[in-house]
């Protein structure tokens, strides 16, 4: 039964508001991180693509904690896990912000991101759970609104933080947040019992679907041109661009305004044409990408270029909605495995651009890897639409 029934609207708006906060200090972690980059490398004596290295590890950490959460959780009330997670979420951050060195700052992100998808992904399902079917992404995407509003106030003002008393406090500041959260999602989430009749065996039928494997494809390979390049914006902006430092968090602060208008509009959108809408983002977004190289040199066309890629964020919130259409019965699961995709293509991007750049090929090759990544996205597209159009002649055939 959908938790709607059970709700008062204006309880329902609180509990938006809190699972939003969630998605907000969450997002403020994972793009701050990136924002901070120079500032980390600098602190510890390390190189760029080093300090790099504590995207990958806390990405490393997302891809493990979220299927493996989601697993062995499926028994336990969804309210219960979204405290816990936040909760291991503030402990994560505190701890990275006492990081004495490299290797223990990789430790502690690492643990900060095990809780990440399974979060996202159960609140992704009640909130969900809170409207009709036909307004399902509109839903998912207030949840993942808090991280798009992230990269708008919350990443620019942890940027700012950075620069003025160190990057320590940024995380201090994320620390914070999660504790918030946890407070909000205890005083005004739904009180679910516990799910006896969830198994391990039951999540993992989720995995015998192709549309699943290529629904994750498209976020892990897609999705990673967007990383690809806003990993290593703030270090181009200050070695091609020649901006000041104070410019870096306008610039965050422009993709984060596209990457909430574009969670918007494709929420919007997809609850009418999915798959269309996935196909178009996954377009837009490569065209941003080939245009990325030319605009750097001007801080103008580079504003336009990276509210551009910002839009093409929409495609979390979509992808999400897709999972939950293709993995019924098991959407706990199957959402926090596209926790994983999106945090493989956390991963992969910026490892890719990095080889880029150590390669010798500069600054500005990110923009061709990210090219690559989008255009591979849509190719695993292609095949899920050509999947979709061969189940549907199998079924009429019947």
């Amino acid at each position: 039964m959908s938790v709607q029934a059970h709700q008062q609207p204006a309880s329902v708006s609180a509990i938006f508001f809190a699972l939003g906060l969630g998605g907000f200090a969450i997002g403020t972690a994972e793009f701050a991180a990136m924002s901070l980059v120079p500032m980390i490398a600098r602190d510890l004596g390390i190189s760029a693509p080093e300090a790099g290295h504590a995207i990958v590890t806390y990405a490393a950490g997302v891809c493990v904690g979220a299927p493996t959460i989601a697993l062995f959780s499926a028994k336990v009330s969804r309210r219960t896990m979204l405290i816990g997670m936040m909760l291991l979420y503030m402990i994560g951050n505190g701890l990275s912000a006492l990081a004495p060195n490299y290797w223990t700052l990789l430790l502690c992100r690492f643990i900060t991101g095990l809780p990440h998808g399974a979060y996202f992904g159960i609140a992704g399902v009640v909130a969900s759970s809170l409207v009709p079917p036909h307004r399902r992404s509109q839903a998912v995407g207030r949840v993942v609104l808090g991280l798009t509003i992230a990269t708008i106030g919350g990443v620019p003002m942890a940027n700012l933080i950075g620069q003025a008393v160190g990057w320590r406090w940024a995380f201090v500041l994320i620390a914070m947040l999660s504790l918030c959260t946890a407070v909000l999602v205890a005083t005004f989430a739904p009180r679910d019992p516990p799910r006896h009749d969830a198994s391990i065996m039951a999540e993992l039928d989720a995995l015998r679907r192709p549309q699943v494997w290529l629904t994750l494809g498209i976020g892990a390979v897609g999705f990673g041109s967007v990383f690809c390049v806003y990993t290593y914006l703030a270090s181009i902006m200050l070695e091609v661009t020649h901006t000041a430092p104070t410019a870096v968090p306008v610039m965050l602060a422009v993709f984060g305004a596209g990457l909430t208008l574009g969670t918007l509009v494709c929420a919007w959108l997809a609850d009418r044409r999915m798959m269309p809408t996935i196909g178009g983002v996954l377009l837009v977004e490569a065209a941003s990408m080939a245009g990325f190289p030319s605009a750097t040199h001007d801080i103008w066309s580079l504003g336009a270029i990276v509210f551009s890629i910002g839009c093409g964020g929409g495609l979390a919130t979509v992808v999400q909605s897709r999972l939950l259409e293709v993995a019924t019965g098991a959407e706990g699961f199957a959402a926090a495995l596209n926790q994983s995709a999106f945090n493989i293509a956390n991963a992969v991007g910026p490892y890719l651009g990095g080889l880029a750049i150590a390669a010798g090929l500069g600054w500005t090759s990110v923009g061709w890897v990210g090219l690559a990544l989008a255009l591979g996205g849509f190719a695993i597209w292609l095949v899920s639409v050509a999947e979709d159009a061969r189940t549907r002649r199998v079924t009429q055939g019947q």
